[in-house]
């Protein structure tokens, strides 16, 4: 708009807008029109002014010089001119800073300071300006107002008890849309009747709740919401807003804090569950499982106000911050997917945030990084940020560099609304706003509310011995809904019996509630989490998995290679993979080997044929780190993409494969909240090195690894992790086998290392054709991609299965086998490659494909097969430290503690992985060798 270009005076630019509008109206901007045709109406049907000496080079304020009466005239003009581009100017910074003059702190501790851009003295108006009459047509609201009221209105829209930040947004259309939603009622909205007491009864139910809590269970940790108790009737409204827009699925995510009044005032949750929960009356069927009660999940149907049906999920959460936010993405992802809503408008995602979270976790930015990405959009999340103004025991002004904790979001061009949590109208104009500006443009959108902590962290902390000032005032501070119901009293709104009633019939109600729960004497029984879309899938012991057959069917192998070889001719191939597309053709022929890429793109072109979806992502993984997969064929003339997989079969399942953004945590989270809702599917996540997968830590350890321990929800989200000790230095040789294994107990994943592209091809099958859920933990390999002999042939894939222990099979008799090598992944083919070369029929081979859950039964029975043996010895590439050793060495010590003799063979313990130079780790690696076939020990003890 015209008023935004006037960084400076320039009285050639006035003129020349004159001059324009003169010659046509219609070209000058709307604003200026305006102006032109209001309080500029005498100047515009004048003469137009005589030109005279630029301002450019003069100080922004400084009058013109006079020369004679036309002069004056024209400079007289050019004032007028002049003060109307103020006037623009003044608007368009209210816009950009009313925020900063708003009233948020509900404790007016955090005094608004003034900035003098909002101050008309300092756009150079003086105080007999004030009764000037001005064209405001740049706003979507009064067309014409003086100085005075103009300053009131843009001080009630911008710096009230809302404060908008939106300018930094590029698309015009957006602005303009937000302009008018926060300008055409001056950032009011009309509330009828029924609203205005459903926002008072939300209020009350909050802070009821937690008051009956906290005189029953004193000093027990609840963390409580008081003091944002606004919260419920934000969520209320947001829900109803959003389902009227055809929104029929919320997925919510949040921290601890006020997460039980969620679960029972939003869900609905029973009290008289919580209150089981509280009470704790069955430890013994809780040892070494379950979660406290403030970071359960739950969900329900509930029907709005106006007659709408939504189903609501709280998804479970560990108290890591922000931790849920990739994960309530993914599980909303996949929920749109399974309803076909390529529109993203049915299933919303609402995160909940601490404001010293958003700031301070680096987790937020990586989602927020995920919202506008084709292969992790969700259509815009709604966040609200419940902002206490504190993190625990740490002030704002140590826990962040901004001026607010949402600043991250301004890189995602996201609208933030600043809002005073005891304000509840205002609340519920921001939730309005948000709920349309979500299904408008698809986009995120954050509601900061600010509110306090009427507690400590827990309810047995001090907050008193760190912000002293702040709690002194929080102690005499009423409470939002006694606020609030004074100003319905005000307004004749709702009446005192009216209040006494409601209060009296939600205390009546919280006592039943109470003595429903001790009455009945037990906790609520788990939610099995078996239901709906899960209902027919297994969790539990590995023993309870049922056997599958994993191999295909000659004509099956056929359909698939064709299928993954077939390009059409409209796509223009690179030659190189032109010539890999004609070699992989060739693998029909039972003599043609087969290599790990290709094992694996067999996997999932027969899973899509059989309609199962496939979902893969990761950084480089279209093609592959290794540019082994070449799942894609990029056109090389237009860079367009060709998924062979999309084109198997005409009724074939969905395949969604995507070149994730650069982080782990993030989309490891996302993959996980993917497979949580999609059972069917076959859910991926590859990292580009193993190595980098520990960036995602706080996935393994409180959501992969535990969540049906702690929250009996099952996920088969698969890992693909590249593993080897191959000379690249510590940061490219190791995935950390040991954290994975380290996490294994009561079968709750799979662990394997494996060695064959049949056997990556038969376990990512048995992944999804069996019943039994649980995440699958792969060690890839790096140089074996290529390995003239780590390749499988067409009968390996059709008939066959996954084999957990792979035992001797290249020793043309068994019968001279003294020692056992037992080993997994890579380093097989270094020690077979050294027995060859030793000429070495003593030493049998077996690998340890599957770690987790521990094959027992199969490496004995491959044993069996060699009675001989005096020795067992446990071969590993990685440091004695790291590696399967320390998980393996209980299991090997009880499974043959009668015989035989067991010995380690594995790098010297390190603090790092491995080493960085390449002519000391083939050092390393011979000497590794050379201490697994070594026979001296055997010697000396007449063996």
């Amino acid at each position: 708009m015209a008023h935004t270009m006037l960084q400076g005076e320039n009285a050639a630019y006035l003129e020349a807008v004159l001059e324009q509008y003169l010659a046509d109206p219609g070209s000058v901007d709307p604003s200026w029109r305006a102006f032109f045709e209001g309080p500029g109406r005498e100047l515009a049907e004048g003469p137009a002014p005589v030109a005279g000496p630029s301002f450019e080079s003069r100080s922004l304020f400084a009058p013109p010089p006079v020369a004679g009466p036309q002069a004056a005239a024209s400079a007289a003009d050019l004032s007028l001119l002049r003060s109307q581009g103020r006037i623009f100017q003044l608007i368009n910074a209210y816009r950009v800073r009313g925020h900063l003059q708003a009233r948020l702190d509900p404790l007016g501790h955090e005094q608004p300071v003034r900035h003098l851009e909002l101050e008309p003295d300092y756009w150079g108006f003086s105080e007999e300006d004030w009764s000037r009459t001005f064209s405001t047509a740049t706003l979507y609201g009064p067309q014409q107002m003086t100085l005075r009221e103009l300053h009131a209105w843009l001080r009630e829209t911008y710096s009230r008890t809302i404060g908008c930040e939106f300018m930094h947004i590029h698309d015009v259309r957006i602005k303009n849309w937000l302009q008018e939603r926060f300008e055409r009622n001056k950032n009011h909205c009309a509330l009828d009747h029924d609203t205005q007491v459903f926002l008072y009864e939300q209020l009350c139910k909050a802070e009821a709740f937690e008051d009956f809590l906290h005189v029953k269970y004193r000093g027990a940790k609840r963390f409580s919401l008081e003091g944002a108790e606004t919260l419920i009737p934000l969520l209320g409204l947001t829900i109803e807003e959003v389902a009227r827009r055809g929104v029929v699925e919320v997925v919510i995510g949040m921290a601890h804090r006020g997460r039980l009044n969620v679960l029972t005032n939003v869900l609905g949750k029973r009290q008289r569950s919580i209150f089981s929960e509280f009470d704790d009356t069955t430890p013994e069927e809780m040892f070494g499982r379950g979660d406290v009660k403030y970071h359960l999940g739950y969900d329900s149907d509930v029907v709005t106000r106006f007659g709408d049906e939504v189903h609501l999920t709280l998804a479970f959460n560990p108290s890591h911050l922000e931790a849920i936010d990739p994960v309530v993405e993914g599980k909303v992802r996949a929920r749109q997917d399974r309803r076909g809503d390529t529109a993203r408008q049915r299933v919303l995602p609402i995160l909940i945030h601490g404001d010293a979270a958003f700031a301070g976790q680096g987790l937020v930015f990586e989602t927020l990084n995920m919202s506008a990405l084709d292969g992790y959009t969700t259509g815009g999340t709604i966040h609200i940020v419940v902002n206490n103004q504190i993190g625990f025991t740490t002030l704002p002004r140590d826990a962040r560099s901004t001026v607010y904790c949402t600043d991250v979001a301004k890189m995602g061009q996201i609208p933030i609304m600043h809002v005073n949590g005891e304000d509840p109208e205002a609340v519920a104009h921001v939730a309005r706003i948000a709920a349309e500006f979500r299904h408008t443009f698809q986009r995120d959108v954050i509601i900061d509310m600010y509110c306090f902590r009427r507690y400590g962290h827990n309810e047995s902390d001090e907050p008193a011995f760190t912000q002293p000032v702040m709690y002194d005032a929080i102690d005499t501070h009423p409470a939002v809904h006694e606020q609030y119901r004074e100003l319905l009293l005000a307004r004749g709104r709702i009446t005192k019996a009216e209040v006494e009633e409601m209060e009296n019939r939600l205390l009546v109600m919280l006592e039943s509630e109470l003595d429903e729960a001790r009455q009945d004497g037990a906790t609520a029984k788990a939610d099995t989490g078996f239901r709906g879309v899960w209902r027919g899938y297994l969790g539990g012991p590995d023993a309870d998995a049922p056997h599958v057959d994993t191999g295909v069917t000659e004509e099956e192998f056929d359909a698939v290679v064709a299928g993954l070889t077939t390009v059409p001719d409209a796509v223009h191939v690179h030659p190189k993979v032109k010539r890999l597309l004609a070699r992989r053709r060739e693998v029909v022929d039972p003599e043609v080997p087969i290599d790990w890429g290709m094992g694996e793109l067999i996997a999932y072109g027969s899973l899509v044929r059989a309609g199962h979806p496939v979902r893969m992502s990761g950084q480089d993984c279209i093609r592959g780190t290794f540019s082994h997969r070449h799942a894609g064929v990029f056109d090389v003339r237009d860079q367009s993409l060709y998924l062979p997989l999309a084109h198997m079969a005409p009724e074939q399942g969905r395949v969604e494969i995507y070149n994730s953004l650069l982080s782990e945590n993030a989309v490891v989270g996302f993959e996980y909240g993917y497979a949580l809702n999609a059972p069917e599917a076959l859910v991926i996540w590859e990292a580009q090195f193993g190595d980098f997968a520990n960036g995602a830590q706080i996935m393994f350890d409180q959501f992969i690894s535990a969540s049906e321990d702690k929250w009996n929800r099952l996920s088969a989200v698969t890992l693909l992790l590249p593993h080897g000790f191959e000379g690249q230095g510590p940061e490219h040789s190791s995935a950390r086998l040991e954290r994975f294994l380290q996490l294994c107990a009561e079968d709750n994943m799979q662990v394997c290392n494996l060695t064959t592209p049949a056997q990556i091809f038969h376990a990512l099958r048995r992944q999804v054709l069996r019943k039994w859920r649980k995440p699958l933990v792969v060690m890839t390999p790096k140089s074996l991609l290529r390995h003239k002999r780590a390749v499988s042939h067409r009968p390996d894939f059709v008939g066959g299965r996954f084999r957990r222990v792979l035992p001797e099979e290249t020793l043309p008799s068994l019968a001279n086998v003294r020692r056992a090598v037992l080993c997994s992944g890579k380093v097989y083919y270094d020690l077979l490659e050294r027995r060859e070369a030793m000429g070495d029929d003593t030493t049998a081979l077996i690998r340890v494909e599957q770690l987790y859950p521990f094959p027992e039964a199969h490496i004995r029975e491959a044993l069996a097969a060699l009675p001989r043996v005096d020795e067992v010895v446990w071969c590993q590439e990685e440091p004695e430290n790291m590696g399967a050793r320390t998980y393996l060495h209980p299991l090997f010590t009880r499974m043959f503690d009668g015989g035989p003799a067991v010995r380690w063979v594995a790098r010297e313990a390190s603090a790092s992985p491995a080493t960085g130079s390449p002519k000391a780790h083939r050092i390393e690696q011979e000497d590794l060798l050379d201490r697994t076939f070594d026979t001296s020990h055997l010697r000396s003890e007449g063996i």
